[in-house]
């Protein structure tokens, strides 16, 4: 009797096509998971170093003097930012939450327009520190809150910077 083994052969050759076509198709699998993988985890550093930077770019608040800041008019648009100064005698007019004065540093002077309530130290002539921006391309600075300058602490640490009213000429 003689036993073919051409039908073994062949079905032999047919397992190791498609364990073959298998391996191939887990290594594609596995390929496609590491891009997939590899850009989840680009995305994730990117999105993470974005918040750092975030954070630690707007934990540090610079302010500007009213001349540096009317000097830098151009660059700042209308962006948000801290402006010191002192608010000119006689022009403080308050109506409800609305404040209208005159800011300055040294010969410098531009109009403010603050809404909200006003800390209670906030008069004609008290060094302050504004949060706000510019209006349109003018110089008039709109603000929503006041921060009064009250500790001599504060000029002893930063003896350059803006001086309670007496000491400065506006």
């Amino acid at each position: 009797m003689s036993v073919s083994s051409a039908p073994a052969d062949a079905a032999l050759e047919g397992d190791a096509a498609l364990l073959a076509a298998a391996a191939a198709l887990r290594s594609a699998r596995a390929t496609r998971t590491r891009r997939r993988l590899g850009v989840v985890a680009v995305v994730l550093a990117a999105a993470i170093g974005f918040l750092l930077y975030k954070a630690l770019t707007s934990g540090v608040v610079y302010f500007k003097t009213v001349a540096e800041a009317v000097a830098a008019r151009a660059s700042l648009g209308n962006s948000t930012f801290q402006i010191e100064g002192v608010v000119v005698p006689h022009s403080l007019q308050v109506s409800g939450v609305h404040q209208r004065f005159a800011l300055c540093s040294g010969p410098v002077h531009i109009p403010v327009h603050n809404v909200g309530t006003p800390p209670q130290l906030f008069t004609s002539g008290v060094a302050v520190v504004l949060v706000g921006h510019f209006v349109g391309a003018s110089n008039l600075f709109s603000s929503d809150q006041i921060l009064v300058k009250h500790s001599s602490s504060y000029v002893a640490a930063h003896p350059g910077r803006v001086q309670h009213g007496d000491n400065q000429h506006c």
